[in-house]
């Protein structure tokens, strides 16, 4: 007991020790960007001056949304063409996502959509799934339901309500990113400034004129929202009621992104280590650290809830980490006390027994759960680092996308060009330096201390795999905004504004081309589908294709992109078959097994060269049976040479055994459509007793 009144004497003391350092670095800090109550004075002066950075706020919200409504408009001439064009627009898994939209909507009510979401068999042939279990789509559920609800049918096209939706919450985000450059600087400027850098970076801060329905546009919003609260909720002074009003915020925030996308748990890990690290350096109350733990923890117990108990959240390393952390922190007391060596082998040693127990934990849990959903993820990220090399497929699939390669070097140069990257280099640089002992920096501020190392860890997710860029370029807007504010890089701002103004001149809005959307061999073959073939039809083929074979014409699948189940993950090895060296019997009993009546061939995967040797679908394939690839190059001593030549191309040559098993039903210049010949079964008597 005697060691935890010293401990909390101890950390009651350094909160006071925090309030002083923040104190004395507003009061010395005198630049033309002073705090609210300075620039206004008298309480009538701050409500006007914070009207007006909430009207600059929002303004700037609304234009970044028209902006990328603009952009998406042009690029495909979206209010000019077809229905089915503007389906077939979302490529790959948003065009699954989206399908559930339409579905509810056609529903006859709101409890049968529900129903049949729930009860789903026609994702997966021969399979029945509860889709609201197995993906992240409450989003398309809440907007379905809010269509009906509103009388706007008459003038809003059901998919023109869905995509401005997503563009609205580029208003939400733009908002956020103000609102934690204005707290983190005391200034609205700051947040303008940050909401213009986020504008003028569009290439690499978003994505979402392109990929409407991709789950991190309906989720980073809410996550930088989530950001702005807990950012409000370090800063020093802030008064219990007000603490609690936002930790509510911060929940919500929370529970809005994890709700929206499947890979919260990995954000969320590293959002865990940053709070697990500001705990260590003592930036952080106890209190603080528990509660923003927590709200970690039950915004995945609800998200559990809804998702129909998923497996994959409770196998979470988050949750293990976070309950790893609590555990140890709560018996290992007296942890920052002592020297400066002590207190560095205390803190190794409790990282060492956090990071021990979580893996324990983690491990033990997918066990008992028998959780195999993420392990592709785990074993793309050790091959990923050099932990041995892997022909398992899929995680092969994972490092031949560029998406999930290294961030690019020209995206650093595309930074600079709007002067972000230098202003990242210079507050990250100014927050570790000080010029007297007793002059503390704005790096001892809680909130600051957390958007640092918030941009660091962020950062350094996004130079390991490309895709995760957006998480951190979002946040470097505000986070540089904030060091604009600082007496320490005035001067070098000037003059690098000045080294730059032709390039910043450069990277301002660019003019919105006007294009049009033109794929008629992807548009024949969907309406071919439609009108050709019977609604309870099976297609097999690219996870790709199949989900927009889904929303265009509503037929079956046997695979679709949603690749978080070991089950489907198997199926679509095994359908792809379809391009690998296979027999024509072996290749119909595999598409028989997963009740497929029609493949479709691609083109451009058969015979594709947008990869180079050893990441072309058909290498990976053949790697995975152990066949020796094509064309010129080295292959590891233990392949074979395949004694089947390559399906897609061999069923081309209409050649027996092809012909007997095979029918082809549609051609174009990207398409071939075989419809499969059911085999007769042999009679008793042909079979014998």
């Amino acid at each position: 007991m005697t060691v935890l009144k010293k401990e909390k004497n101890r950390e009651k003391l350094m909160a006071v020790r925090r309030e002083n350092n923040v104190k004395f670095t507003v009061t010395s800090i005198a630049t033309p960007l002073e705090t609210p109550s300075k620039q206004c004075g008298f309480s009538w002066w701050t409500i006007l001056c914070v009207m007006t950075g909430s009207t600059v706020g929002i303004s700037l919200g609304l234009l970044c949304c028209i902006y990328v409504a603009t952009l998406h408009e042009n690029d495909l001439w979206f209010s000019n063409i077809k229905e089915v064009e503007r389906e077939i627009s979302f490529r790959t898994e948003c065009g699954l996502y989206y399908s559930y939209y339409k579905q509810m909507l056609k529903a006859p009510s709101i409890q049968q959509g529900l129903y049949e979401l729930i009860h789903d068999n026609t994702t997966e042939s021969k399979r029945t799934i509860n889709i609201l279990q197995r993906m992240n789509i409450y989003q398309e559920v809440f907007l379905s339901i809010l269509y009906r609800i509103l009388p706007i049918q008459t003038y809003l096209e059901p998919i023109y309500f869905y995509i401005y939706t997503v563009f609205a919450l580029q208003t939400v985000y733009v908002i956020a990113l103000f609102i934690t450059s204005w707290l983190l600087s005391d200034s609205w400027l700051a947040g303008a400034l940050s909401g213009v850098w986020y504008i003028l970076n569009r290439v690499d801060t978003t994505r979402v004129e392109f990929t409407i329905s991709l789950r991190e546009n309906w989720s980073i919003p809410f996550f930088a929202l989530q950001v702005a609260a807990i950012t409000c909720y370090l800063r020093p002074q802030l008064k219990p009621i007000h603490q609690r009003v936002i930790l509510w915020l911060v929940f919500v925030s929370t529970f809005c992104f994890c709700l929206t996308w499947q890979f919260n748990q990995f954000v969320l890990l590293v959002q865990a280590l940053i709070i697990f690290t500001l705990d260590c350096l003592d930036f952080l109350t106890t209190e603080q650290v528990v509660s923003l733990y927590l709200m970690q923890v039950l915004s995945l117990l609800l998200v559990w809830l809804l998702q129909f108990c998923n497996s994959m959240i409770l196998g979470s390393l988050v949750l293990s980490f976070i309950v790893s952390a609590l555990f140890i922190k709560h018996f290992q007391t007296g942890l920052k006390t002592g020297g400066f060596v002590i207190r560095v082998g205390k803190l190794a040693l409790h990282t060492l027994l956090v990071l021990t127990l979580t893996f324990t934990i983690n491990y033990s849990a997918k066990k008992i759960l028998q959780l195999k959903s993420d392990e592709h993820i785990f074993k793309f990220i050790k091959a990923k680092f050099g932990f041995g090399a892997t022909r398992d497929f899929d995680a092969s699939l994972y490092l031949c996308e560029e998406a999930f390669g290294l961030l690019p070097l020209d995206t650093f140069e595309r930074l600079a060009g709007t002067v972000l990257w230098y202003y990242v280099l210079i507050t990250n640089g100014s927050g570790q330096a000080s010029k007297e002992k007793e002059d503390r920096t704005f790096r001892m501020r809680p909130d600051v201390a957390y958007n640092l190392l918030h941009t660091v860890f962020f950062g350094l997710l996004a130079f390991s795999t490309m895709r995760m860029k957006y998480l951190w370029t979002g946040h470097m807007c505000p986070f540089a905004a904030f060091g604009v504010c600082g007496k320490e890089v005035w001067s070098l701002y000037l003059r690098v504004l000045h080294c730059n103004t032709k390039t910043m001149q450069s990277h301002a809005l660019p003019p919105s081309q006007s294009l049009e959307f033109y794929d008629p061999d992807t548009v024949e073959l969907m309406e071919w589908i439609r009108l050709k073939t019977p609604k309870r039809a099976v297609f097999a083929g690219s996870m790709q294709l199949l989900a927009g074979i889904k929303l265009c014409t509503g037929r079956v699948l046997t695979n679709h992109p949603h690749y978080e189940d070991q089950a489907l993950r198997e199926r679509t090895r095994q359908v792809y078959q379809i391009y690998a060296r296979q027999s024509a019997e072996e290749v119909h009993k595999v598409l028989c097994s997963v009740g497929a009546d029609y493949i479709v061939l691609e083109d451009s995967i058969c015979y594709e060269r947008r990869h180079s040797r050893g990441c072309r679908l058909r290498d990976l394939l053949d790697l995975a049976n152990g066949h020796i690839m094509d064309g010129p190059g080295e292959n590891e001593p233990d392949l074979i040479l395949a004694t089947h030549p390559r399906f897609c191309e061999a069923i081309k040559t209409d050649m027996t055994p092809y012909s007997t098993l095979f029918t082809r039903v549609f051609k174009n210049k990207t398409f071939h459509v075989y419809k499969l010949k059911k085999l007769k079964k042999k009679n008793k008597a042909e079979n014998g007793p």
